[in-house]
């Protein structure tokens, strides 16, 4: 590794940060999709939809942890895009020609993602504090949920980095994120998985979002997490290495 290669990721990173600051736009607009989602579900289904929850009084507490996981794929699209447009300026040929860390160009958007997800999940726990939302969690459990949080972005991320530097157009850089939001709703995030049709709760059980959720919902309510947090770590770095090698394939072709 590169001596300078902290330095270096911080300089890129207070770079890409003040063009966020610049454009707040992206985290409001990301922030607002989700909390829409959690205003109709909550005060349009909620009544229908928690009578098929057991134990559940508050519906904005089962629901808020899948909202949260459409707010992170949701916001790392602006990640992908980011990254396109600085391969699409040329910004990458001239940091190549300056005497910095290769890697530190990629860190320091990925690092940009996680702070700006965060700044969007913040938000979005202020608004479901208003509607309702409440927990007995004890510090270290709330450590337990912004860290599962952090790994999944930082998972998803990495993807974001492949779609930025392999897109063609600004549309493809995006195009990746939808399935990714879509996923949440075959899950057990608004419903759970025992109320679905034999294939669709199959694929529910079965897929990364589920074991998150759990996780994040059973550390809420002071449940015991049980397999799922394991499941879900599982997923996070299986998902975060590999993609993690495909970015960096791709980056050293886009440089080459």
């Amino acid at each position: 590794m590169n001596k300078h290669f902290f330095s270096d990721t911080g300089v890129l990173l207070g770079r890409s940060l003040k063009h966020i600051s610049r454009s707040m736009d992206t985290i409001i607009t990301t922030a607002i999709t989700p909390i829409a989602l959690m205003l109709l579900f909550v005060y349009v289904f909620g009544g229908a939809l928690k009578n098929s929850i057991a134990d559940t009084e508050n519906y904005v507490n089962y629901l808020l942890p899948g909202i949260l996981l459409i707010a992170i794929a949701s916001g790392i699209a602006y990640t992908a895009v980011r990254m396109f447009t600085d391969t699409q300026s040329g910004i990458f040929e001239r940091f190549q020609s300056m005497p910095i860390a290769r890697s530190s160009v990629l860190w320091a958007h990925v690092l940009t993602s996680l702070v700006a997800n965060a700044i969007t999940l913040v938000i979005i726990v202020g608004v479901a504090l208003l509607m309702g939302f409440r927990t007995g969690a004890s510090p270290l459990a709330w450590l337990g949920v912004i860290g599962i949080l952090a790994l999944f972005t930082l998972a998803l991320t990495w993807i974001a980095v492949i779609a930025g530097l392999s897109a063609s157009s600004m549309d493809g850089a995006t195009g990746f994120s939808y399935p990714l939001i879509f996923l949440p709703f075959i899950s057990s995030a608004f419903v759970p998985t025992e109320s679905m049709p034999g294939p669709v709760r199959w694929f529910a059980e079965n897929q990364p979002v589920t074991s998150i959720v759990n996780t994040i919902q059973n550390l809420f309510a002071e449940r015991p997490v049980g397999s799922d947090i394991w499941i879900a770590l599982a997923w996070c770095v299986g998902i975060l290495v590999v993609a993690y090698i495909f970015a960096m394939v791709a980056y050293r072709r886009k440089i080459s």
